[in-house]
């Protein structure tokens, strides 16, 4: 269902059918600002912090294998295609940008972008903009499929497999009472997440909203609430909407050279994070979406990660998802200076 609904919005938007990133409405700003937050918060509601126990660690180490396999695909792919010589001295730059955003998130993107003052480039900016869209789409689409494909000749083993209670709980239909309470909770927790970053701006309004989330989930009251789960992962697809209508093909072409430069360049080191983080977690653990899960982490952000673990009915591994987004916020921004400072 995930995939479907990336490939319409993207095929919608490219025949301009649909607004695209080049000509973004407000509703899509609306939708990044407040339903993908709140379908967080959602999702956390059927949280049980004891059937994340065992799967917290495991993320972590996938994630940060990711983290090291992102930097190192930047690396090998400037030596492979020396994008330097079309880009010139922003190259270096987009490097950086590139580090961070494939490391955690849009956040870190524009953290390197903002110390070289790069969204002055214009043009520049935008098409690295499109070409990052357009490649995180398509590693969705990729992570969607890398259990199913890697399962066919390479067997794995979950670390941790959804209960039969969970399984059962997940059946259950929404009623009017249920959905009153969940539209209350998750308008309310965003206003105090909201409120709370105001007050104090070093904490980030998703860590506020999640931890609020986690807490309400182990109450007896919210845990009776039903279509938590449904309410949430509806939300997730809108979000999935906007993020494939985003994936725009022709603000690349018009680029020309620049834009077959970015997208080659963002293409392989992505290829080669993919490629790093299935090898080296077959060897720490082979579970398959979990591997998928870790690396849409590290590429998408903690979001898309969350989709897929919905996707892939593995809700125990929905927290730590959020865990390593926040973690890659926090790395992505120094490995990102870090790439910078090496080239």
């Amino acid at each position: 269902m995930a995939l479907l609904v990336i490939v319409f919005t993207a095929v919608m938007a490219n025949f301009q059918l649909i607004p695209s990133a080049s000509n973004s409405i407000p509703l899509y700003s609306g939708i990044f600002t407040y339903l993908a937050p709140i379908s967080i918060f959602y999702l956390l509601l059927e949280v049980n912090l004891k059937s994340i126990r065992k799967a917290g660690t495991p993320m972590i180490v996938l994630f940060v294998i990711g983290s090291l396999a992102t930097t190192l695909g930047i690396l090998a792919s400037w030596w492979l295609l020396s994008p330097q010589d079309v880009l010139g001295a922003d190259g270096k730059i987009i490097a950086g940008m590139l580090t961070g955003t494939y490391t955690g998130g849009s956040v870190n993107f524009n953290a390197v972008a903002l110390e070289y003052d790069f969204q002055d480039r214009g043009v520049l900016y935008a098409g690295t903009i499109a070409v990052d869209n357009v490649v995180t789409t398509l590693w969705i689409v990729i992570t969607l499929i890398i259990p199913v494909a890697l399962r066919s000749f390479w067997k794995d083993k979950k670390v941790i497999i959804t209960s039969e209670k969970d399984a059962a709980e997940d059946k259950n239909s929404m009623n009017m009472q249920s959905l009153a309470w969940l539209i209350f909770l998750g308008l309310g927790a965003y206003f105090i997440s909201e409120i709370i970053s105001e007050v104090l701006p070093k904490v980030p309004s998703i860590l506020t909203l999640t931890t609020i989330g986690i807490v309400l989930a182990q109450t007896k009251f919210v845990s009776n609430l039903k279509g938590s789960n449904t309410l949430g992962l509806y939300l997730v697809y809108i979000f999935l909407a906007v993020i494939g209508a985003y994936c725009e093909l022709s603000a690349v072409v018009e680029l020309k050279e620049v834009g077959l430069t970015l997208l080659l360049f963002a293409s392989m080191a992505v290829l080669i994070h993919g490629v790093l983080i299935i090898l080296l977690g077959s060897l720490a653990f082979k579970d398959w979406e979990m591997v998928a899960i870790a690396s849409q982490a590290n590429i998408g952000g903690g979001t898309t990660a969350i989709a897929l673990a919905e996707t892939f009915k593995r809700k125990e591994l929905i927290l730590p998802a959020i865990l390593v987004g926040t973690l890659g916020n926090a790395l992505g921004t120094y490995l990102g200076f870090l790439v910078v400072n090496i080239l």
